[in-house]
C-alpha cells in the first residue's frame, strides 16, 4: 500500500512540480538562479522518501559566486539529496538528449541549464568553451558529475575532464560534494530507508595545481571523492547497526 501511494503522488509531484516549474521559468528563462529556488521543494522529498538527510560543509567555508562543483552520481535518488546543499547561481551540465524528455526538457532548459553533445567532440568542446565564458563574465557556479553517468552500485567510477579543464581555464576553485551510498537503499515500500550524508569538501584552488593537467587533476580529485565515500558509509554502517 505504501508503495503504491508514493507512486501515486510522485507521478502528481513530478507533473505539477514541472508545470508550474514551466511557468515560473518562462517569467525568469534561463535564469541561474531557478534551480536553487526549486531546491527547497525538491529536498522535502527526501522526508517523504524516508530518508533522513544530514548536510555537512565545511568550517567557515566562504561562497564564491564562480565555481565549479563536482559530485558522484549513483541514481536518481541522489539528485534529491543533492537538492539539500544546492548553492545559489548554480546551474548544471547534462546530455542534450534531455531536451527529448516531454515537459521535463524544456523545464530543464528554461531552467538555466546548460546542454551538451557528449559524443560529438566539436561541439561538446564549443559547449564548453561558452560555459568557460560564461564563468569569466557572469555571477554562476557549474554543478557537474564527472564521472559522466550514474553508477549504479558500481562505487566512484573514473572522471571525465571537462570539469577539470573548466576550472583550470577560468581559473576558479572546484568543490567536491560527496553523496554516501544511495544505491538499493530507497525502498518505496518502507517507512524508513535511513541515512544520507552529503557533505561537501574544502574548495580546491586551481593556481595550487598549476603544473597538473586536467587529467592528473581529474584523478587527484577521484581520489578525495572516493575516499570520502568510503568514509561516510562506513560511518553510516556503525551509526545505523
Amino acid at each position: 500500500m505504501l508503495l503504491i501511494l508514493r507512486v501515486i503522488f510522485l507521478l502528481f509531484f513530478s507533473f505539477f512540480f514541472i508545470f508550474l516549474g514551466i511557468i515560473y521559468c518562462l517569467f525568469h528563462p534561463r535564469s541561474p538562479r531557478n534551480l536553487f529556488k526549486f531546491s527547497f521543494i525538491i529536498c522535502k522529498l527526501n522526508r517523504f522518501l524516508g530518508i533522513t538527510l544530514e548536510v555537512r560543509r565545511p568550517i567557515n567555508i566562504k561562497y564564491r559566486s564562480n565555481v565549479i562543483y563536482i559530485s558522484n552520481h549513483q541514481n536518481n535518488y541522489d539528485l534529491i539529496a543533492a537538492a539539500g546543499i544546492l548553492q545559489d547561481f548554480t546551474v548544471t551540465v547534462g546530455k542534450r538528449s534531455i531536451l527529448l524528455i516531454p515537459f521535463f526538457g524544456l523545464f530543464y532548459w528554461l531552467s538555466g541549464n546548460f546542454l551538451i553533445e557528449r559524443f560529438k567532440f566539436i561541439k561538446a568542446y564549443n559547449t564548453l568553451l561558452r560555459i568557460i565564458n560564461v564563468l569569466k563574465n557572469k555571477k554562476i557556479s557549474i554543478w557537474m558529475f564527472p564521472e559522466g553517468t550514474r553508477s549504479n552500485g558500481r562505487g566512484i567510477l573514473s572522471f571525465k575532464t571537462g570539469a577539470f579543464y573548466m576550472a583550470i581555464s577560468a581559473k576558479i576553485p572546484i568543490i567536491p560534494i560527496v553523496i554516501s551510498n544511495i544505491h538499493n537503499k530507497v525502498n518505496l515500500n518502507r517507512f524508513n530507508n535511513g541515512l544520507v550524508i552529503v557533505e561537501m569538501l574544502s574548495p580546491i584552488e586551481v593556481h595550487d595545481f598549476i603544473d597538473m593537467s586536467a587529467r592528473e587533476l581529474a584523478i587527484y580529485c577521484n581520489k578525495l571523492i572516493k575516499d570520502k565515500f568510503i568514509k561516510l558509509n562506513n560511518e553510516i554502517y556503525l551509526r545505523e547497526n
